[in-house]
């Protein structure tokens, strides 16, 4: 027979917010494709020119006269680019590497009147990203409803038998 305190206990486990919980919490985070600043010149150049062209990355900010245009800094012109093409195709590791001139980036590099578009991802359990994918291997799944059932029956357990 239970006494009222281990039927407490286990109807409190049972009645816990966290069970049935399917959904754990998601992190939106911003991230941005860019040029990487050790990159040779004529390799960015090269990535650039495919990304502008093969590619159909949105160039015209980077074409004279545009709001991130600089003729001096091919970094900043590849990094616009390269980021473009990737708002469009996914912002992964995969999609942002051209030839090894670009990674990824979490910081904005947005200045003055250069806006670089970002793409938001969903970062938890769920795989359903707020605009174009999710990074592979970036799900958490420490909020899971799966680990806290884990949790609450232990915890039941341990105090049933502490009371045994």
């Amino acid at each position: 027979m239970l006494n009222p305190l281990m039927f407490f206990l286990l109807i409190a486990a049972t009645w816990h917010p966290w069970i049935g919980h399917t959904e754990a919490a998601v992190v939106h985070q911003q991230l941005w494709c860019v040029a990487k600043n050790n990159a040779e010149d004529s390799a960015l150049q090269q990535a650039l020119d495919w990304a502008c062209g093969p590619g159909a990355a949105n160039c015209g900010p980077i074409q004279q006269g545009g709001p991130c245009y600089d003729p001096n800094d091919i970094i900043s012109m590849a990094s616009y680019a390269f980021n473009d093409y990737c708002t469009k195709h996914g912002m992964t590791q995969e999609t942002c590497n051209f030839s090894n001139t670009a990674d990824l980036i979490d910081l904005d590099p947005s200045h003055d009147k250069c806006k670089y578009p970002s793409s938001a991802f969903s970062v938890g359990n769920s795989s359903t990203p707020s605009t174009s994918g999710v990074i592979p291997g970036s799900e958490d799944l420490s909020g899971s409803s799966r680990f806290a059932k884990v949790e609450i029956w232990t915890l039941v357990l341990v105090v049933l038998t502490a009371f045994l």
